[in-house]
Order: structure tokens, then C-alpha cells, then sequence
């Protein structure tokens, strides 16, 4: 087996000490600029690579991160992965993807499983059936950074990136009225988070501007699918007063309810517009396009991994930051009568 190569091999390699190998290696500003060049070309020249565990035990720091998610299929969560692997890579920082599949007991376990792994934060959307904070607690108990996106626990000690949801559905429901629609429907996702209380406050919001009282018939839960959002575009279609528009507060939604709006010979957007939320990439690939609201995940995990970088540079400073984005509302074929 061939034998490693060592500080000590570079050293040699270049007649220096191995302690002035070790601080060059690692960036010390006592080692002069042409010092860090020679030994980082010779450690190069010579294959050699740095023990990560030794490391993490002399700095006190894993450089791992922890993200946490509910599915890692979605192009939301993925998108979020690139802007914190954007972000955090070049500072030397590792990500440990985990999948909850919306399941509390599950998130339990990969929290408990990171800080046993010593990571040295946890970013994290939490699942569905999340309503323990006992976990999150002793993520703070170890003094771990912890940063909720998307969607979040108020837990003081934590920090937060998340969309102004309210915002984004208020424009898309504003939208949809003045196109001249005045029945618009809500199809909604699972209003015990807080993400679907506030797209469901921000359509109501526009609902009352134009003088339209709320109907709780026009709002329908549905999961994430396609099948569900044709399914409630069926059932909203079967009232004795039937909508004109829908607001989805998810892509796929939307995209059923089109499905079962065609099949029933409806036009879009001329006798019915619908908008979605997210901004699935194919929401634009359509033959008949669709309107949906951006969520800017790309930026939503930059920021994420931006706040995680000042915690844990804070020495010691607890820092307590709540970041909220502002959304785009993208406008295409399936609402745009005007």
C-alpha cells in the first residue's frame, strides 16, 4: 500500500520546518505569501491531503453543515441546496443533504444524528407533522447555529429565511381581479404552517380590497399534485356558483386544475386564469404558460447559508436575524386576459 504522504514529506520536500508547513497549509498570517505558494505547490506535486478529522477535533469545528428538508425532488428544495453549497463551498464548508419526508419522528432522528456527526450548524425547512420543538431545543442547547427557511418555528435563539408569502399571494389574487376576474378560488396546501395561513391572509387581503366578500367554499385543501389540483378544480367547478379564476398556492395544483379545465372545453386565460406559486421551471415550458409566483429559491439558500456564516463567526455572540424576501409575481398566458 503506498504510504500517505505527511507535513513531515513536504517539509523535507522543501527544507522548511513541519510546523511552518502546518501553518501555511492553513493560512496563517505569520507565513509569508511566497512560503504558501511553495507548500501548496509541493503538496500538490506530492498528493498530499489534509486529514479533515484531525483537523475538526485541533479547530473545534467539523466544517460540515447540516441542511435539512422535506424532499429533495422538488426544485424549490434543490435550488435552495445550490445557493447554500454556492455559498458556504468556497469558505471550505461541507452540506449533509437529509430528506424528512414530511415525517416529525424522521426530523427528530436527523437532528440527533447531525449533532452526534458535530456539525457546526443546521439549516432546516421543517416537515408537516412537526410540532415538537424539544429537538430544535437541544440543537441550541449545544450552542449549534440553527436557521429555519421557508418554513419556520418561532423558537427564540433561532434565526430565519423566508418569503414574504402573505405579499406574494396578495399580488397574485390582486392580479387575477384585475384581469376582471371576480370568483377567484384558493387552493390551498395545509394551513396548520404558516407559509399556507399567509398565502390564505394575503388572498383574503385582495379579496377585501375589491369590495369581494370571502367565500369559504371557494378555498380547497389539496396536496401537492397534479391529480389533487384536478380533483379540486372538479369539485370547485361542480358549485352551484362556480369560480372564474384560481389562486394555487402550488405549481402542480395549478397545473391539474388547467388539465381538468381544458378537458371540460373552459378557454384560458379568456373564460378562466389561474396562478400558481413557485415557479416551477415547466410553469414556463407550457404550451399554455403559467402564471406563478417566484419564491427566488437560489437566493433563499444564499441568504441562509449568509446568516449561518455571521453565527458562526459571531464568537460566541448570539445572533438572533430574520431575513424576509420579497416575491415576484410572473406573469404568462394562463391569467393574462389584458
Amino acid at each position: 500500500m503506498k504510504k500517505k504522504t505527511t507535513i513531515y514529506d513536504i517539509a523535507k520536500e522543501l527544507n522548511i520546518t513541519a510546523a511552518t508547513v502546518s501553518r501555511a497549509l492553513n493560512d496563517n498570517p505569520r507565513i509569508s505569501a511566497e512560503t504558501k505558494k511553495l507548500v501548496l505547490e509541493a503538496a500538490t506535486r506530492l498528493n498530499y491531503k489534509q486529514n479533515r478529522v484531525a483537523q475538526a477535533l485541533k479547530s473545534g469545528k467539523s466544517k460540515n453543515v447540516g441542511v435539512v428538508l422535506p424532499y429533495i425532488n422538488r426544485n424549490f428544495f434543490s435550488s435552495v441546496i445550490r445557493g447554500i453549497e454556492e455559498e458556504l463551498n468556497p469558505k471550505g464548508y461541507y452540506v449533509i443533504i437529509s430528506q424528512t419526508h414530511e415525517k416529525e419522528n424522521k426530523e427528530i432522528d436527523i437532528v440527533q444524528n447531525l449533532l452526534d456527526a458535530q456539525v457546526d450548524g443546521i439549516i432546516i425547512s421543517v416537515s408537516r407533522q412537526t410540532n415538537s420543538n424539544k429537538h430544535f431545543n437541544q440543537v441550541l442547547a449545544k450552542n449549534v447555529p440553527l436557521i429555519f427557511f421557508d418554513r419556520k418555528k418561532e423558537i427564540p435563539g433561532t434565526s430565519s429565511v423566508t418569503l414574504d408569502d402573505f405579499n406574494g399571494a396578495y399580488r397574485a389574487t390582486k392580479h387575477l381581479l384585475e384581469q376582471g376576474c371576480r370568483k377567484v378560488a384558493h387552493m390551498t396546501i395545509d394551513l396548520s404552517l404558516l407559509i399556507y395561513q399567509n398565502r390564505l391572509g394575503g388572498y383574503k387581503k385582495a379579496l377585501a380590497e375589491y369590495g369581494i366578500e370571502f367565500n369559504p367554499e371557494y378555498v380547497i385543501a389539496l396536496q401537492s399534485e397534479i391529480t389533487a389540483g384536478k380533483d379540486a378544480a372538479k369539485k370547485l367547478m361542480e358549485l352551484p356558483e362556480p369560480p372564474d379564476a384560481i389562486f394555487s398556492a402550488t405549481d402542480l395544483g395549478a397545473l391539474g386544475a388547467i388539465q381538468h379545465l381544458k378537458e371540460v372545453g373552459m378557454n384560458i386565460p379568456e373564460d378562466f386564469c389561474v396562478v400558481g406559486f413557485s415557479n416551477e421551471p415547466f410553469t414556463q415550458f407550457m404550451e399554455l404558460p403559467i402564471s406563478s409566483v417566484d419564491q427566488n429559491p437560489v437566493l433563499m439558500g444564499k441568504t441562509a447559508a449568509k446568516v449561518f456564516l455571521e453565527q458562526i463567526d459571531s464568537e460566541g455572540v448570539k445572533i438572533e436575524k430574520n431575513v424576509v424576501l420579497d416575491p415576484t409575481l410572473e406573469i404568462r398566458t394562463s391569467s393574462q386576459k389584458k
